[in-house]
């Protein structure tokens, strides 16, 4: 069975202040997407680096998840500290998909330049930061998701397919 993780990076949320909408709503965009059986594995974290770092290395070598989203903590705040774990513990980064998540969240808001998300790659796992707000999520995750199947081929990870009605994914021919 294939293993996404999802971590929704969030001092209140891990603490029980609010809900936790992100992560959730994470989740229920690659369960309308993915027509692949997969698993989740689901946490809430606070903004806190060696945590983050920590749970992003047991999700990819311990879990064996080849994909991880993370939603949250991308912003300029000081605790806003998702994208350095991120670039702590992969080995090769993927600027590519920050750059085409800020380029679609400017279509919605001026703001968009303020977001951090990056991805990148450990073994043969691909962590992918989204944003903290649902929508923002949504949008973010249907600018990039199209190139993860295609990526996951490339770095040895599961093979996903795709509900084509709703999220189409790019493999080249041949």
């Amino acid at each position: 069975m294939i293993k996404i993780g999802v971590i929704n990076v969030s001092d209140r949320a891990s603490a029980g202040v609010y809900e936790d909408t992100p992560g959730q709503a994470a989740v229920a965009v690659l369960r309308e997407w993915i027509t692949t059986p997969f698993e989740v594995d689901y946490k809430i974290l606070p903004d806190d680096q060696t945590i983050i770092e920590g749970e992003l290395r047991r999700m990819a070598d311990d879990v064996g998840c080849g994909l991880v989203v993370t939603t949250g903590g991308t912003g300029p705040a000081p605790r806003d500290v998702t994208p350095e774990a991120t670039m702590a513990v992969c080995q090769k980064l993927l600027p590519g998909f920050g750059e085409l998540m800020r380029a679609a969240s400017l279509k919605y808001v001026p703001t968009a330049i303020l977001s951090r998300q990056t991805a990148g790659v450990r073994g043969k796992t691909l962590i992918v930061n989204l944003p903290g707000r649902p929508k923002a999520i949504r949008e973010n995750l249907a600018a990039v998701f199209p190139a993860i199947p295609y990526c996951l081929d490339l770095i040895g990870g599961p093979s996903l397919a795709t509900d084509e009605t709703v999220m189409k994914a790019f493999r080249p021919k041949g």
